[in-house]
């Protein structure tokens, strides 16, 4: 009897990709390891520092009425920007836990723990997104442009978070969720509240959902002594995140209102809607959520591009209104 036939997976995956993602399918092989390097097969990531991004610039359109082909650029540079830094940060994150990657079971496939890439390479990798990105930064307002400067701060602190605090998720969200500032700013050419507001949604957010990424690498995180809330909050995990889901709607829903007051009734309840609708989904994960089971969390954690893209469709409607 003949047994079945099974597509071998390409040499040098990542244990996490996504399968038949485009980077181990149609890219040249020579660029493999370093598009993994940057999570290129991995895009789930680039849609949680985008998203901010977006939401940031609608609101801020929705602040002030104001629209232009200008703001299709900014709309434009955010996502090559969010793809470049997004890889810049992977690096440096990859370069700076490369000891603890080779240690973890879902990590150490990764490019650098794996021999796919040398230490040298992936610094001027690193460097090289970098560039680019600030390239595209320079086509912003000044006070945009140092926005996204201040914003290396964070990235460059949050691999060694887990080494120092129970809760790495915040520096995470403090450097993915920056883009809402930058993006209101680049609009605006100034800062407001309602944005600020947005960026604390959006940390608030990042908590709820990487907590759940984090669940995946509580058992060796535990034997190396990496810390995380998934490790810290354990059992207690639903509530906790129950208590993050209610502060992400809040908060975003202030920022909604900041940005809407001065719009009509019809456009401010229906950017409204977006909030509460992120918060069904958001729900709906907690009602699936299984933390001792690996598939379902990363199946979780991938589905908050969904949860991104909901009010964003509430707050592009209510520029209509």
């Amino acid at each position: 009897m003949t047994e079945p036939r099974t597509t071998p997976e390409p040499e040098g995956q990542v244990s996490d990709a996504v399968q038949g993602n485009w980077v181990d399918q149609w890219a040249p092989e020579i660029t493999r390891p370093y598009l993994r390097l940057s999570r290129a097969d991995r895009p789930i990531g680039t849609w949680l520092l985008f998203l901010p991004c977006v939401m940031g610039l609608l609101l801020s359109m929705l602040s002030n009425n104001r629209a232009s082909l200008h703001d299709l650029w900014i709309l434009i540079a955010c996502g090559l920007g969010a793809f470049l830094m997004r890889g810049a940060g992977c690096t440096w994150n990859d370069i700076t836990d490369r000891k603890i990657d080779a240690k973890v079971a879902r990590t150490r496939s990764r490019p650098i723990p794996s021999g796919q890439v040398t230490v040298p390479g992936a610094v001027i990798w690193m460097l090289l997104q970098a560039l680019l990105g600030l390239l595209i930064l320079l086509t912003f307002y000044a006070n945009a442009i140092w926005l996204g400067i201040l914003a290396i701060v964070p990235v460059l602190i949050y691999p060694f978070a887990k080494r120092f605090t129970w809760w790495p998720q915040v520096f995470l969200g403090i450097a993915f969720n920056w883009g809402a500032l930058l993006a209101w700013t680049a609009h605006s050419n100034n800062l407001a509240w309602p944005a600020l507001v947005l960026y604390l949604s959006g940390i608030t957010w990042t908590l709820f959902y990487d907590t759940i990424y984090a669940h995946q690498d509580k058992e060796d995180d535990a034997l190396i002594g990496v810390k995380s809330t998934a490790r810290l909050f354990a059992h207690n995990t639903p509530r906790w995140l129950m208590f993050f889901l209610i502060a992400t709607v809040l908060l975003m829903a202030i920022a909604v209102y900041g940005a809407t007051k001065d719009r009509s009734m019809l456009s401010m309840v229906f950017a409204l809607i977006g909030p509460w609708a992120m918060g069904w989904h958001l729900q709906w994960q907690m009602q699936n959520l299984d933390t001792e089971n690996p598939d379902v969390l990363i199946r979780l954690f991938r589905s908050n591009r969904n949860t991104g893209l909901i009010p964003l469709l509430f707050f592009a409607g209510a520029l209509f209104m």
